[in-house]
């Protein structure tokens, strides 16, 4: 099944007097929740769908402790997640302060398999 995407115009921040242009950007179809994936993974695994949820649930719940205490959690083959942010600069080391740091984030580093399977995509543009 294709991925399906649209086109977006935007200006060139760096250049707000040069032309805009398309680009295009994922159309998500819909959302895929816990409760569905704990599902699919029960049809295909000796576990009931209670037993998923809870431990998807729990997984949940603890990765924000991982990240605060300033661990990439690996997630096996699935991937990494790892605390990313950016700072205003400061002239000297002195003057900075943590007040400085913006844009707190979570980065997802995907594991090969799935950088793999990502190679093969197929695209098409929503109606």
């Amino acid at each position: 099944m294709p991925v399906k995407y649209k086109l977006v115009q935007r200006g060139n921040p760096g250049n707000p007097s040069a032309p805009k242009k398309f680009y295009a950007t994922p159309a998500p179809r819909s959302k895929t929740t816990i409760k569905e994936i704990s599902k699919d993974i029960a049809e295909i695994s000796s576990l009931n769908y209670g037993d998923i949820s809870n431990v998807l649930n729990n997984f949940v719940q603890l990765i924000p402790k991982y990240i605060a205490n300033g661990n990439i959690v690996e997630m096996g083959e699935i991937g990494n997640l790892m605390l990313n942010f950016t700072s205003e600069g400061t002239e000297t080391e002195a003057s900075f302060s943590p007040a400085k740091i913006k844009g707190v984030k979570i980065a997802f580093k995907p594991g090969s398999d799935i950088k793999t399977s990502l190679m093969g995509l197929k695209f098409e543009k929503s109606t």
